[in-house]
Parts: structure tokens; C-alpha cells; sequence
């Protein structure tokens, strides 16, 4: 900390309105297995991101040498180019010093586990999906990292932070009486080698081959509008893809379907929607952002109407809005940008059973795979697992069905909103990977257009 600090003030002395050191050591093991071939790698990834503000703009550099010398000529290079660039930026949010480390708690540390334990963890699972003949080829893939972030800016903030994460990445692709289809599942923890604790082998299987073989025996699904329930997994998918988006200030800024719309109502009242950084164990479960912001909850829906919108430092400053600390880089090689952490519908007051009643003829989704999301609120979206809903009880699995429509119209045709919750692990893709979660509880929306795929 005293060399981030000692060199973050070489910046003032260059001129900097604002500077700031983002130093990063992240250790990493991942084990693949495809169709039984096993690859194992592990290393550390060690560096320092800089960026600074001058004269209306922003310049960034990153090094991975962590010696003075290398992050004072760092922040030279980003001075340099914010120098050079036009004066249309503005000033990101200031803030008061502050000081502080915090290591979030483990139960058991992956690096007190031997390499060849968790390779054969992930053998065991391995072993279990391969053992169905309709199962034609499979992929795993676990992932953990050891995560030491540091922070130091010209305000004198002063700050650290450290956590690790394990994920898990399983899907099959088989075939049956010349049907085809794909399945996947993902788990993952930050408390820890704990993983197979949560998600033991055999019921990963059984969901992975379940989801799978139900594809295959699936029968072909009517298209039209229809009634739907929604499961947690899907909904989390739907509440990040579909609605989180339009949620961040940079897009709300660029004319999201959002903009415009805080006091307003954009769901039903029973329909709340929060992005949580201390949500239990989640992938965005974080003290600070990467803009050494303290991580506060930002709740973008309130029984229906729109409250507010995630934010860095940048856009807080630009549209009046209070700092969320949702600034996320996917490495110290990246800029940050306003990315999601764990962004999810909040419970209800209806039974699971309460959302099934009423359905004379409706769709039950779990699970979502592919889609397109739109600027605008427009989404398609490729169903993943899915049943009929038949006089208020589940019936036969579907398969190739899609949902297409509007996210606002969506939101506003909830219903019943159920009192469980479920949160799933992921990665966002915006031009950067980011570990998120998501998730939420059942849901029912009055009606979806639903239509086949092929």
C-alpha cells in the first residue's frame, strides 16, 4: 500500500486533476475435461492499471512490472494521453479518504487443496455424465481464483481486498432416436473449497443428464401467446439480460429504455429489483468496485416504479446520480465499465403452487439458453428447459421454444410473484468477462409470446 501511495502522488505533481492505481495479483487454477481428456493449468496474473484525469479526459495505462519506477512512467504514459485526447470528459466523482482492507471469509481455502484432489473431484463428475449412452459429448470445466486487489487514488484512499471464487461449468450434447440437444448447468461459491459441498457429484449429474435427456423426449411446443411461470433461473437470466442492461448508467445514458423513466412505473407492484454487492455468497458479492468505491445496493425497481440506476464514478457525475460502486474491469489490462454484480428479483408473498392454479394452458421455463437483448427493451430468447402447464399441473417437456417480446410490457404483466429464491453463477460478457450472479424466485406473467425453434 505505501508503494501505491507513494506513487499515485507522483501524478498531482505531474498536473493530474485526478489519478488513480488499480494493482491486481489474481492465482488461477482451471481444470477442463472434454469427451475424457483432461487439461489442467495454473498461474498467477500480476499487474497495475493507471488512469488520469486532466483537462477533460481520461487517459489509461496498465504495467506488469510492480516497481515504482514502472507505475511512475505507468501514470506518465496515461497523463500523456489524456493531454492529447479532447476536453469533453467529465470529472469523475470525488470522494473522502479512506482507508481499509477486507478479506471476505472461507470455510476452506483452495489453496490449501492439493491439485491432484480436485482433479479428481472433477474426475468423479466426469465419470457419472459419461456413463449414459445417450450422452454423445461433454464438457466440464472448473475455474477458481484467488483474487488480491488494490487501490489507491489522489483523494487518499487507501484500499484492499481479497476473496476467492470457484465455478463450475458442466453441459452434454446427445442424441436419441434422432433427436438432438444440448443441456448445461453452473455452480459456483466464493466461501472456498466448498463447492461439492453445495453441488455434490451425483446431483449435478442428475441435473445435467435430467435437463438433457427431458430435451430429447420433448414434444414440439404450440406458438402463440400464453400464460407463463417462470422458475428462478430463468428469471435471474431474464432480470440480468433483459432488464439489468438497460440499468447501467452508460446505456441509460446512451438512450436505454430506461431513460426517462425514474419516479415512473416500468412493473407490476409486486415486482422489485435490486443489484446487491452482500448478497450471501455471490459471484458480485464485493466491498469496493474497481474505482474504489464502497459498494452500496442500488435498487432499480421498487414495487414497480423505477428508483435507480447503477453507476461509476463518470456517470454519477454526468447524470446527478449517487455513486453505486458498480465499476468492474475484467483485469488490470482493462478500463472499468458500469457491469452488474448480483442483480435479482426479491421474493414475494404467493405459494410455488399459488402461480400454477389458474393456468388452464401455459409453459413452465427453467432454464434459458441463447438470446438477444436490445437497447431498446426488445429481447428473443432461446428456451433451455421447459414444460406445459396443464390445468394448473406441470405436463410434458417442450423443446426449440423461444420467447420473444418486450421487457418493460414483461415486467408490467407479472401477476404473482412466489416466496421462494434461487441465485445462479455466471459470466457477463461487455466487451470484458465479469463473474456475476443472478436469480430470483418464481414468477407468473399473464401472458409471453411463446414460438418454436428449429
Amino acid at each position: 500500500m505505501d508503494l501505491l501511495s507513494s506513487a499515485v502522488s507522483y501524478a498531482s505533481r505531474l498536473g493530474a486533476e485526478f489519478a488513480e492505481i488499480r494493482l491486481e495479483r489474481t492465482r488461477f487454477t482451471r481444470i477442463e475435461a472434454r469427451n475424457g481428456v483432461y487439461t489442467v493449468s495454473s498461474g498467477t496474473d500480476y499487474g497495475a492499471a493507471v488512469r488520469v484525469y486532466v483537462n477533460g479526459s481520461i487517459g489509461f495505462a496498465f504495467t506488469t512490472r510492480i516497481n515504482l519506477d514502472s507505475l511512475r512512467r505507468a501514470l506518465e504514459q496515461a497523463y500523456s494521453l489524456a493531454r492529447a485526447a479532447p476536453g469533453k470528459q467529465p470529472k469523475p466523482l470525488l470522494l473522502d479518504p479512506a482507508e481499509d482492507f477486507h478479506e471476505h471469509p472461507v470455510k476452506r481455502s483452495v489453496e490449501d487443496v492439493p491439485v491432484d484432489v480436485k482433479l479428481r473431484d472433477v474426475t468423479e463428475l466426469d465419470k457419472l455424465v459419461a456413463e449414459k449412452s445417450f450422452v454423445k459429448s461433454r464438457t466440464l470445466v472448473y475455474h477458481e481464483r484467488v483474487e488480491e486487489r488494490y487501490y489507491a487514488s489522489t483523494e487518499e484512499r487507501l484500499l484492499g481486498e481479497r476473496r476467492e471464487l470457484a465455478y463450475l461449468y458442466a453441459s452434454a450434447f446427445g442424441e436419441e432416436a434422432g433427436v438432438r440437444g444440448s443441456a448445461h448447468v453452473n455452480k459456483g461459491t466464493i466461501k472456498g473449497y466448498i463447492l461439492w459441498e453445495k453441488a455434490p457429484q451425483e446431483k449435478v449429474a442428475e441435473e445435467l443428464l435430467g435437463r438433457l435427456q427431458r430435451q430429447l423426449r420433448a414434444k414440439t411446443p404450440r406458438a402463440g401467446s400464453f400464460p407463463v411461470v417462470i422458475a428462478p433461473e430463468a428469471l435471474g437470466v431474464f432480470v440480468h439480460e433483459a432488464f439489468g442492461h438497460l440499468a447501467e448508467a452508460d446505456l441509460v445514458a446512451a438512450g436505454s429504455a430506461l431513460q426517462g423513466k425514474k419516479g415512473q412505473q416500468v412493473a407490476s407492484s409486486s415486482v422489485t429489483i435490486v443489484d446487491d454487492p452482500d448478497i450471501d455468497d455471490g459471484f458480485g458479492t464485493i466491498r469496493y468496485d474497481d474505482e474504489g468505491v464502497r459498494t452500496a445496493k442500488a435498487v432499480i425497481v421498487e414495487k414497480g416504479i423505477h428508483r435507480q440506476i447503477m453507476t461509476d464514478r463518470i456517470h454519477a457525475a454526468m447524470l446527478g446520480e449517487d455513486p453505486t460502486g458498480n465499476a468492474r474491469a475484467e483485469s488490470f489490462r482493462y478500463p472499468p465499465l458500469v457491469r452488474m454484480r448480483n442483480t435479482v428479483m426479491l421474493p414475494g408473498d404467493h405459494s410455488v403452487e399459488e402461480l400454477f392454479e389458474d393456468i388452464d394452458f401455459g409453459y413452465y421455463v427453467v432454464s434459458t439458453g441463447g438470446g438477444q437483448t436490445n437497447i431498446d427493451g426488445s429481447f428473443q430468447v432461446g428456451v433451455e428447459e421447459a414444460f406445459e402447464i396443464v390445468k394448473g399441473e406441470i405436463g410434458a417437456p417442450v423443446r426449440n421454444l423461444s420467447i420473444v417480446g418486450n421487457t418493460l410490457e414483461t415486467l408490467l404483466r407479472i401477476d404473482a410473484v412466489a416466496k421462494d429464491f434461487g441465485l445462479f453463477y455466471g459470466r457477463c460478457g461487455k466487451g470484458q468477462l465479469v463473474y456475476v450472479s443472478d436469480g430470483g424466485p418464481h414468477v407468473r406473467v399473464r401472458s409471453m409470446t411463446m414460438g418454436g425453434r428449429e
